[in-house]
């Protein structure tokens, strides 16, 4: 889509500088401006490439004090950064606003289905499927039998939702995420058997999943994610395993079956997380921790694995970092010992 810089300009409330009729298509950094683009200059940091950027419009504050010429139109405005935050938000609104349903999907003569979705090729909605209205369905999404979707989700291309589960409105989940699949459970005492998975999966309202993550269904009952929780990629919940409000995992986390996570917990990179804990609300976790016990205390940090307190971690990782030297010192400390019992 095009816009010309004075429509822009209206949408942001700002006033033009220079020529109000070039036109934008396309987005940009300052630094990486191309004809045809817009970009922002917030940080003084980069207030040097306002003078040699590319970009045909650019955003500033109100209050920029200019000392050379600038060929590109600019738009004053009171937060160059809450402007432009604005435009990428309606820009990916433009972007995501996908309608109409291919004739290469295949929608079951049972399912249920709200208004103005989309659903792009070759994806499947099973039997007794419920969609509701305002729904994306990306190319090659496949949906299971008696699942259903909320208002406003959007399933982007390759997510796979097994029978039974039931995601909420205004949810976000990206390219190659499985949800619903088994639990990882079999019987020792039996040649290994495989336990069957008889539960499903619950995802409350305006949670987002990062792509090629794994949520498990639970052996019985559910495995849940409450409203707000937010995922990077690449996690795996396991069977029965229940996460709390607005919590947040970052990249290659891993929590075991039937723990359950507290409300508001953020969790950095590669956290594990051993299975039949509790984790308390408000807890943080550094990156590369692994849990092996409950934590109990509200608003607590913990890092290192296995994990302790942080405060108390940083104390002993003095000791960590000097355990060649005591070492080294105590061997001295025996020799000395010994040459004098042999005096």
């Amino acid at each position: 889509m095009e816009f010309s810089a004075q429509q822009v300009a209206d949408i942001l409330r700002g006033q033009i500088e220079g020529d109000a009729t070039v036109k934008i298509s396309k987005l940009s950094k300052i630094e990486e401006g191309v004809p045809g683009s817009i970009s922002f200059l917030a940080n003084p940091k980069y207030t040097q490439y306002i003078y040699h950027t590319k970009a045909s419009l650019v955003i500033v504050n109100k209050d920029l004090v200019l000392t050379g010429p600038v060929a590109a139109t600019l738009i004053r405005v009171d937060s160059a950064e809450t402007a432009f935050s604005k435009l990428l938000e309606m820009y990916n609104q433009v972007k995501l606003n996908k309608s109409g349903i291919s004739k290469h999907a295949f929608i079951s003569e049972t399912a249920k289905v709200g208004t103005n979705i989309y659903a792009g090729e070759f994806a499947v909605i099973s039997d007794n499927v419920t969609i509701g209205n305002n729904v994306k369905i990306y190319p090659q999404v496949f949906i299971g039998e008696n699942a259903v979707i909320g208002d406003n989700t959007t399933l982007f291309a390759g997510v796979k939702i097994y029978s039974e589960t039931l995601i909420g409105k205004d949810c976000i989940i990206h390219s190659g995420t499985v949800i619903g699949s088994d639990g990882f459970r079999f019987n020792p005492q039996n040649d290994n058997q495989k336990i069957p998975q008889i539960g499903n999966v619950i995802i409350e309202d305006n949670v987002e999943i990062g792509a090629n993550c794994a949520i498990d269904r639970a052996t019985l009952g559910s495995t849940i994610l409450r409203k707000g929780v937010k995922f990077d990629n690449l996690i795996h919940i396991a069977h029965n395993v229940e996460v709390g409000e607005n919590t947040y995992i970052a990249a290659q986390g891993v929590i075991a079956g039937s723990s359950k996570i507290g409300k508001n917990c953020m969790f950095s990179g590669q956290v594990g997380i051993v299975g039949h804990v509790e984790i308390a609300d408000n807890t943080i976790i550094t990156a590369q921790s692994g849990i092996s016990k409950s934590i109990t205390k509200k608003g607590e940090v913990y890092m290192g694995s296995p994990a302790f307190e942080a405060n108390k971690y940083r104390k002993s990782y003095i000791h960590f970092r000097n355990l060649d030297s005591i070492v080294n010192r105590l061997n001295t400390i025996e020799k000395e010992n010994r040459s004098e019992e042999h005096e």
